[in-house]
């Protein structure tokens, strides 16, 4: 009997999904609602996702304006954004709040790509943390004479054709993401 490697490809998908998210949130120097994606705002008690209480539109490629629908959560919006590591001081006019991201430089540019590459190397380690127990899985089922050699090494080369997948998919996202970094 093979090991079936759906669970495990579903580990590895979501191990890239995760990735994409993060550096989605990465400032690349443009506007891009992302950036808020894990800003919080203490609505009424509870912390609340920006988008789930205002209007994010990115008014020119470099502004963000930020628009509640209750003018009352100007203030908290503005003090959670500071609060975060967005980078970014909101400008707040008594209806809207302004986010102007500043052109990078290139010494940034290379500090951000470096952080990157290390998100990505984290994605790849947890990718092959997902083929050790994979390939763990194989040996327990040998062990307890559910599987043969043979179908032990079938199983272990499908996991890895599986890993070598995965592990370009991120390596594509990576340099997608540094490329996009770069570009600006």
């Amino acid at each position: 009997m093979m090991i079936d490697t759906k669970l495990y490809e579903e580990k590895m998908g979501k191990t890239v999904s995760v990735l994409e998210e993060e550096l989605a949130t990465v400032r690349v120097g443009k506007a891009n609602a992302s950036v808020l994606d894990k800003v919080r705002v203490d609505y009424y008690g509870s912390p609340t996702a920006i988008r789930d209480i205002a209007q994010i539109k990115a008014t020119d490629p470099r502004t963000l304006t930020i628009q509640p629908w209750d003018k009352t959560t100007l203030k908290p919006i503005e003090k959670a954004i500071l609060a975060s590591d967005v980078g970014i001081t909101p400008q707040n006019d008594g209806t809207v709040i302004r986010l102007s991201f500043p052109q990078l430089t290139e010494e940034r540019r290379r500090e951000l790509s470096k952080q990157v590459e290390k998100t990505g190397e984290k994605a790849k380690v947890a990718i092959r943390n997902i083929r050790h127990e994979a390939l763990d899985k194989c040996k327990e089922m040998k062990k307890k004479s559910e599987m043969t050699e043979d179908e032990e090494k079938q199983s272990g080369t499908k996991v890895q054709e599986l890993t070598d997948k995965f592990v370009k998919k991120v390596d594509t996202v990576v340099e997608k993401k540094k490329a996009d970094i770069m570009s600006i």
